[in-house]
């Protein structure tokens, strides 16, 4: 039985506190965006109350956080009616059908419908609709009393949001119909801008304002303060050939102009293999490095994510939308700790999870076994159920355990031969369950009796079984897979097919399937089969092999050993 009671989970915590008020803020616009709750007016009211509780920072990650998301048009007004740092990154990403942005557009004002301007992925019906508020959007205004009230002008909205796009920019017959001037053009036809600039000044100075600043210099890079308070996030956008061209974050100058094909160095910045490889190929990533230098608040290293942006019209490729975000301690690039504090605290934890799983385990055990008395076979097969899942979590739990000793440097291996056909037969064994469920068969061809490898007997057959395992459960009903051992001298080399629904799936975004898009998969791994295959690869690195992934199929080397009885010798 699966139910989600998120709602009432985060409903029912205290909202008292301003802590509280942030987490609930937060969980509620993440549930709503992901489709996990029901989008309903009180919920919307429920939002709009907390946000009067939440700070603006908050509030805008919030808004950032929900750039990969597909939030709905109620959830979309909610955050476009707040301050535009934290209506600017939903507006920019939001995907809502051409009623919803026309019903929208009166509510954003002249910020939040300037900023929808410089996309280029709406429909001709909203562009129709922008354009009917040009007059209104791009006239000066300015505090004289005598004067008519107008809008702000564009010049402060772009100022605060930059946003650099192929998208044509706002025209300015409307700005110099206010001024009751003819524009200057250009020979080829084109806009003056800077006798635009000049014409707004002396229109300022007319009515007694200071000029707009042209005349005071642009304060360079170099002058950026040296203490500058860091930024733990910030969105982004590429064009076509892979070149940041927005950012919602300053100084824009740290960030803008870098390439993902571009190579580093020098102290240049630059971006690792993972996204340019990304990029080549037109896939999502997540997690590459980003290294920036200097000393600006954006200085310093970032993990980055991003998805690939497609012209709705033509299908072609238009760059790449993101979010980078601050390394957590464990993806320093100094690499692994020195120290076993954070893995010895994680063993601690791991044992006591472990304890009272088993209990549960054991108990369901003796329910479904009728030892402590007759059972309704209801409550038995509800038992055996329960020991199922709880022999899963034990083993993610030791999977995570494995993990972090990786990790951390502390993964205790101890040297020994291991008969390689007896190891692949108990696996598949230990897997004839799962091949019944998913209703798939495993072909294991002919191993040589003599065939071993060289590590340790434990951690090789956990690699072996959850690799396997994490294939067994993706393949589909009828479907057959194949192992294939062959013996290369200093390294066998076992070939498992790959099940065709991952034969679709790149590489890159092979290794960050999450549990929750399988949750609904009969025997899905309960960690997902991104952590199991990461897990199996890291493993095999322990061990002194590796895990090589290719269309068809998934190959694991791994050294070959010494079977003393059969005199099976290692050529390393």
């Amino acid at each position: 039985m699966r139910f989600d009671d998120s709602l009432k989970t985060v409903l029912a915590a205290d909202a008292s506190t301003p802590f509280g008020a942030q987490a609930a803020f937060r969980q509620i616009a993440d549930l709503a965006a992901r489709g996990r709750i029901e989008e309903t007016p009180e919920l919307l009211a429920r939002l709009r109350e907390l946000r009067e509780r939440v700070p603006l920072a908050v509030r805008a990650a919030a808004a950032r956080a929900l750039a990969l998301a597909t939030p709905s048009a109620g959830l979309v007004a909610v955050f476009a009616e707040d301050d535009q740092s934290v209506a600017a990154p939903v507006l920019r990403a939001a995907r809502l059908d051409d009623a919803n942005w026309c019903a929208l557009l009166p509510s954003l004002g002249p910020t939040g419908r300037a900023i929808l301007r410089h996309r280029d992925d709406l429909s001709e019906a909203v562009i129709r609709a922008l354009e009917s508020f040009g007059p209104a959007d791009f006239a000066l205004g300015h505090d004289r009393a005598e004067a008519e009230p107008v809008e702000a002008a564009p010049a402060e909205v772009i100022e605060e949001h930059p946003v650099v796009s192929s998208a044509p920019p706002p025209q300015p017959a409307p700005l110099a119909a206010v001024l009751g001037i003819e524009p200057a053009t250009a020979p080829g036809g084109g806009f003056q801008i800077a006798a635009l600039v000049d014409r707004i000044a002396a229109f300022r100075q007319l009515h007694g304002e200071h000029p707009v600043a042209t005349a005071e210099p642009v304060e360079p890079r170099a002058a950026e303060p040296a203490a500058a308070a860091p930024i733990e996030r910030f969105g982004f956008e590429t064009d076509a050939s892979g070149v940041i061209r927005w950012v919602d974050a300053a100084p824009r100058a740290a960030v803008i102009g870098i390439g993902f094909l571009t190579p580093g160095g020098d102290g240049r910045p630059h971006v690792d293999g993972v996204a340019s490889g990304a990029f080549r190929h037109r896939t999502a990533f997540n997690d590459a490095r980003l290294s920036i230098a200097g000393r600006s608040a954006l200085a310093g290293d970032w993990r980055i994510s991003g998805v690939p942006m497609f012209d709705p019209a033509s299908g072609r490729f238009v760059g790449f939308r993101g979010a980078a975000r601050r390394p957590r301690v464990d993806e320093g690039a100094i690499g692994r700790r020195a120290d076993n504090g954070g893995v010895e605290g994680l063993r601690r934890l791991v044992h006591e999870l472990r304890s009272p799983t088993n209990a549960i385990a054991g108990f369901s055990e003796l329910i479904e076994t009728a030892m402590l008395g007759p059972v309704p076979d209801v409550y038995r097969q509800r038992a055996a159920a329960i020991r199922t899942q709880a022999a899963d979590l034990v083993g993610a739990i030791e999977d995570l355990e494995l993990a972090a000793r990786i990790e951390g440097d502390a993964l205790d291996l101890h040297e020994g031969a291991v008969a390689l056909a007896p190891l692949l037969a108990r696996t598949l064994d230990e897997l004839a369950p799962l091949m019944r469920l998913r209703g798939c068969t495993v072909d294991l061809a002919p191993v040589p009796p003599a065939l071993a490898l060289a590590c340790d007997e434990r951690i090789a057959e956990r690699l072996v079984g959850r690799l396997v395992a994490a294939l067994i459960a993706s393949a589909a009903d009828g479907e057959r897979l194949a192992i294939d051992v062959r013996d290369e001298g200093a390294d066998v080399a076992i070939d498992i097919t790959r099940p065709l629904a991952l034969a679709t799936i790149p590489d890159t975004a092979l290794l960050t399937l999450d549990a929750e898009r399988e949750v609904e998969m009969p025997g899905a791994p309960l960690l997902g089969t991104g952590f199991a295959i990461r897990l199996a690869r890291n493993l095999a690195t322990e061990l002194g092999g590796a895990l090589i992934i290719d269309a068809d199929r998934l190959t694991l080397r791994l050294p070959t050993g010494l079977i003393d009885d059969m005199g099976q010798a290692s050529t390393n």
